[in-house]
């Protein structure tokens, strides 16, 4: 079995179908829906193409991945889709928005969060915490809001940031603690190296250095795991094959497949590195399952 715990529909030139035959072609079982919510001031231009053609507006804006489309695919494909949902947690009483998804369309994930506000604001707390009272992990997509200039030697600010840093995700993380989190994207991965704030890149590709912070965080806060998606995560493990095996084994019961995308990349690398077959069933199947059961 392989369940995909990370992905997104009507997006990138392709419906539901064309979502669910990827799947098909990749032996892939059934996938967990995200949404994301793009508020008009966080509208991020170079992400617009890739979205549905039918939410534009007359001025150009786009709400992104609304909840909507995921439960037209689910309704289309019941047995092939499990529901996520994220309300905005500045959206007026967000935890009862986000309750009534769950009760009204069975939403099981709470995702994903990939908003321009640090994710310690009390705000997102108070939405984190009614996750975990209801017993739904929460997505969260990190990307750093200053990366080193080669040119100054000095942190510059990037306009395209989501979360903070590690060290905001660790407060949500003592925060929430019956809060399952799942880390994912550039800003979480870079911090399995020690060199995470002197790299001036979102995907770093240089060898691992010691003294990264994401190891030590999975050690302090077992709410924390990670999903496999997008490049981010497969840019990172590639670093050093060696580190990613002890790494998947070490965690191996808070690590999960995910794509965030098509194809079979990450399905490769994980095969060619030969880990234990009880690693590879919690990583492909078992911890997704723990967390949110079937669709």
């Amino acid at each position: 079995m392989i369940i995909d715990s990370h992905q997104h529909v009507f997006w990138h030139g392709r419906d539901d179908a064309g979502l669910v035959a990827d799947m098909d072609e990749q032996k892939i079982d059934f996938a967990w829906l995200l949404s994301w919510d793009v508020p008009q001031d966080e509208g991020v231009k170079s992400y617009r193409h890739v979205f549905n053609p039918q939410h534009f507006a007359n001025d150009g804006t786009h709400p992104g991945l609304p909840f909507s489309d995921i439960l037209t695919a689910k309704h289309r494909y019941p047995d092939r889709f499990i529901c996520g949902y994220l309300p905005d947690p500045r959206v007026h009483n967000a935890p009862a928005v986000f309750e009534n998804a769950v009760n009204m369309h069975g939403v099981k994930i709470c995702g994903e969060w990939k908003l321009q506000m640090l994710f310690d604001d009390p705000r997102c707390l108070e939405l984190f915490r009614k996750a975990g009272d209801l017993g739904c992990p929460v997505v969260l997509h990190l990307d750093v809001p200053f990366l080193m200039d080669p040119e100054t030697h000095r942190m510059k600010y990037q306009s395209i940031w989501y979360g903070g840093t590690i060290d905001n995700l660790e407060r949500a993380l003592i925060e929430c603690p019956d809060t399952i989190f799942i880390g994912h994207a550039p800003g979480f991965w870079r911090e399995i190296s020690g060199d995470a704030d002197s790299d001036p890149t979102s995907y770093p590709r240089g060898p691992l250095v010691p003294g990264g912070k994401l190891i030590p965080l999975f050690e302090r806060r077992p709410n924390l795991y990670a999903d496999l998606s997008a490049g981010s995560a497969l840019n990172n493990l590639r670093r050093n094959s060696e580190w990613s095996t002890k790494f998947l084994c070490d965690f191996s019961d808070r690590i999960l497949f995910g794509r965030d995308y098509y194809g079979g990349d990450l399905n490769e690398f994980l095969t060619s590195l030969d880990l234990p077959q009880d690693v590879y069933d919690k990583l492909y199947f078992g911890n997704a399952l723990r967390l949110a059961d079937r669709p």
